[in-house]
């Protein structure tokens, strides 16, 4: 891919993050979500490339932008050749989230970002709308944890690998009835339990990072934002491992389809003809060039929220290339008056 493309999908994740962030505190997240994604798709379709959305807002027809099977940017238009030579670009794969916490924006709640990743064609792995069992942790960890081991082995391991106590860690999970059982364990064993309500893409990542004190993230959370988590960890050689949960009875609470059997079928027609196989990053995003971006729209533990003052707004992103070998935080000033007009606070 044209490292060039990099400074576009920047731009991406601050226009959608810039737009949501107009919402927060309102109470409106389907607001909030709607907004996030127009801006994107908009911005999208800006850039000289030939993208798919592999993830994005929906099965197609259930979203009218940036939907599964959607095709953006200006070299998938139909008068592409005024602009670019189609044939000559790297066909890309994206996966999107526009606003990933809706519920954090519209309450004015920490965590919320809008979040991309892609990769050429083939490289993402197209997860369902359905739910995914996670295990995020430090890269000292990787190939050492698993995610069929408890959490009570795994805990111990990662004590190890980091040379640290296991009262000294803090493992991050979605606050929902059917961890119950998993957050007892985890207090069990000595480590600590943060509780989020949304957004597990920024704690599964903060894995990676030192100095965030987030040391794993564990439990079952949205599939498609799966994928996206396992393509910046791939980037920054952190573990990840997830596996389809297709049981409604797993769940509890919010999965996609009638029942087992039918969302069983609905794999198979996928072509997942292991529905129970548990996947790696390199698995999940396989791609040989692999991109990251993010961009705060509420305050969070890697990046600040988007702050508006007099004529402008300032946002922070985050972009990890597994091309470059980088993970960059890119702190950005955005002019809506002229610059004379601004005042830095």
């Amino acid at each position: 891919m044209d490292s060039s493309l990099g400074l576009e999908i920047i731009e991406v994740v601050e226009q959608a993050a810039i737009a949501s962030a107009r919402w927060m505190g309102k109470g409106e997240k389907n607001t909030a979500d709607e907004v996030a994604v127009e801006a994107m798709r908009e911005r999208m379709n800006k850039i000289h490339m030939r993208g798919r959305i592999v993830i994005g807002e929906g099965e197609r027809d259930e979203a009218p932008m940036l939907y599964i099977g959607e095709e953006v940017g200006i070299c998938t238009r139909e008068d592409a050749s005024q602009f670019c030579n189609p044939d000559e670009l790297v066909e890309i794969d994206i996966a999107v989230d526009p606003c990933e916490g809706t519920n954090l924006v519209a309450y004015g709640q920490n965590g919320s970002m809008a979040v991309l990743a892609i990769s050429e064609k083939g490289g993402l792995f197209a997860a369902p709308d359905f739910y995914m069992k996670k295990l995020a942790a430090p890269a000292v960890a990787q190939g050492h944890v698993d995610i069929n081991k408890s959490a009570t082995e795994n805990l111990k391991i990662i004590s190890e690998c980091m040379n640290r106590s296991i009262e000294e860690l803090v493992v991050v999970v979605m606050d929902r009835p059917r961890h119950k059982e998993l957050i007892n364990e985890i207090r069990a064993a000595g480590a600590r339990v943060r509780l989020i309500s949304d957004g597990d893409v920024s704690a599964a990542i903060s894995c990676a990072f030192s100095g965030t004190n987030i040391h794993a993230l564990m439990g079952i959370g949205a599939a498609p934002e799966g994928v996206i988590s396992a393509a910046a960890m791939r980037c920054l050689g952190g573990h990840f491992q997830g596996q389809l949960i297709y049981d409604p009875e797993v769940v509890k609470t919010g999965l996609i389809g009638e029942s087992r059997e039918g969302n069983l079928a609905r794999l198979k027609e996928m072509g997942i003809d292991d529905p129970d196989r548990v996947y790696n990053a390199d698995e999940l995003a396989s791609g040989k060039d692999v991109l990251f971006a993010a961009c705060g729209i509420t305050p969070g533990t890697l990046m600040e929220g988007v702050r508006f003052f007099a004529g402008g707004s300032r946002t922070q992103s985050l972009i990890i290339s597994s091309q470059s070998k980088t993970a960059r935080f890119v702190d950005t000033i955005h002019m809506f008056a002229e610059p004379k007009a601004l005042q830095l606070r």
